[in-house]
């Protein structure tokens, strides 16, 4: 397999994955949605609550708020050994809120969220909780733990993690009849006119939906619209808990861990 990486930040991640097929890429885009752990907001205990929201929202709305995640300081409460409902320091963090409106009305955000580690905080300092009117407070206690995505939507790392075939397009050697059909009328821009010739402009963008096929006045079409065979394009845009490379690495030890664990049963099964 060869990786070549076209774009890579904070958040986003989009490679070209070479020598590979379907069911693989399936089951990194599969681990990464539901099997990559991260740590989010599982328990609030509201202290005092004078605003105008119940206690429930301000716990839904602390729970979706996205939290940088340590994977190798943090044990999942599964697989920690204290097993205890409560949690430990190494299966959870305790973080609190102690917000006042004391002369005017104003809005709590999540950058007011104090941790007692300081590596596990919000992600974003504005995201807004909860809003306050005068002589309004909020102070509570919450508790964050890791999880994964298949239990709950708060527990995925990532915002989008999808994949395409490499798309493939040969366009006519030689001179376009002139109606420009097929550049028109392409959503993502692909195509362009130079010299009375068409050219790719930017084939990566190409969602092969055919419009231009379709499009073109002769029949059959001069363009033809294809796939590269084992060889995709992955993007992985992380909500910030996770790097989208930490994310995909987490998902190619987790898809190796599991077949390993499938190769075992198989053997217990054979004896």
């Amino acid at each position: 397999m060869k990786i070549e990486v076209l774009e890579k930040n904070d958040t986003n991640f989009r490679i070209v994955v070479k020598d590979a097929d379907v069911p693989l890429m399936n089951a990194l885009r599969r681990l990464a949605l539901a099997e990559v752990p991260c740590m989010a907001i599982e328990e609030v205990v509201m202290i005092e609550n004078s605003s105008i929201l119940q206690d429930e929202i301000i716990a839904h709305r602390l729970g979706l708020t996205p939290l940088r995640t340590n994977l190798d300081t943090y044990n999942t409460p599964e697989e920690c050994e204290c097993q205890s409902e409560f949690g430990c320091q190494k299966c959870r963090v305790t973080l609190t809120l102690d917000a006042e409106a004391k002369d005017a009305a104003r809005t709590v955000y999540s950058g007011e969220i104090v941790s007692e580690n300081p590596e596990i905080l919000p992600v974003s300092e504005k995201v807004p909780i909860v809003k306050l009117a005068k002589n309004q407070k909020l102070k509570l206690e919450a508790y964050a733990r890791l999880g994964k995505g298949k239990i709950h939507a708060k527990w995925q790392p990532v915002s989008m993690c999808a994949y395409k075939y490499y798309p493939k397009i040969t366009v006519p050697e030689g001179k376009c009849l002139g109606c420009q059909k097929c550049v028109d009328i392409c959503p993502r821009r692909v195509f362009a006119i130079k010299d009375e010739k068409v050219e790719v402009k930017d084939l990566l963008s190409c969602t092969m939906c055919l419009d231009c096929i379709e499009s073109c006045p002769q029949k059959p079409a001069l363009l033809k619209i294809e796939w590269e065979k084992n060889q995709f394009v992955l993007n992985i845009e992380s909500t910030g808990t996770l790097s989208p490379e930490r994310v995909l690495q987490e998902a190619t030890k987790l898809l190796a861990k599991q077949l390993n664990e499938f190769e075992e049963q198989i053997k217990a099964e054979q004896q």
